[in-house]
């Protein structure tokens, strides 16, 4: 418990997608209690994963429309990403391996978590938990795609490594979790 926080309440905005909520708490600073309002989205706890192929020296990426990203200057609302979703209950392990399958099409049993961070701490309360596997030809199930019960409509993409790190420095890849874990890669020497 942090003893420099009490009296939370807290009051539901929306709970149309997920939960946005106004939390009223008193906060301790230099001394002086003082009453502050914020604003959390409550959207659950994610998994991210980048699959990848030393031998062909390539990673696994989808592409797809995300609104968030259009309606602030993102031409056609498409973004390159690695693989991911809510937990749903599920532990981070277990989601992780059945997104991939839904997303990607790959049916992959070793996973390897790589780290947990908060992505934007300041207004969203999901922590996500990376995860990075080998994946092979033969391990291919499926078209991949997503759920069409989920609304998703996901490109998988086969991508060399180098290509991949070269669209980060483009802008054709500018998501945050999938910068990270091709850096990853690249920093521990894997691809």
């Amino acid at each position: 418990m942090n003893e420099r926080v009490k009296n939370i309440s807290t009051e539901i905005l929306s709970s149309n997608w997920y939960t946005l909520k106004k939390i009223t708490y008193d906060y301790l600073s230099n001394g002086e209690w003082k009453t502050l309002n914020r604003e959390a989205y409550d959207r659950g706890n994610g998994a991210v994963i980048l699959l990848y192929n030393k031998q062909l020296q390539t990673v696994i990426l989808t592409r797809q429309f995300r609104m968030p990203t259009y309606i602030n200057g993102n031409p056609g609302g498409m973004l390159i990403e690695a693989c991911a979703g809510l937990l749903d209950k599920d532990n981070p392990e277990d989601c992780i391996r059945r997104e991939t399958e839904e997303e990607t099409g790959y049916k992959i049993n070793h996973v390897q978590k790589v780290f947990e961070a908060y992505m934007s701490p300041g207004s969203v309360t999901e922590k996500l938990y990376f995860f990075i596997a080998e994946y092979a030809k033969e391990m291919k199930v499926n078209e991949g795609g997503g759920l069409e019960h989920e609304q998703e409509s996901i490109e998988v993409l086969e991508i060399k490594f180098d290509e991949a790190m070269a669209m980060i420095s483009s802008g054709e890849i500018n998501d945050g979790k999938t910068i990270m874990l091709l850096q990853y890669l690249r920093l521990h020497g894997l691809l």
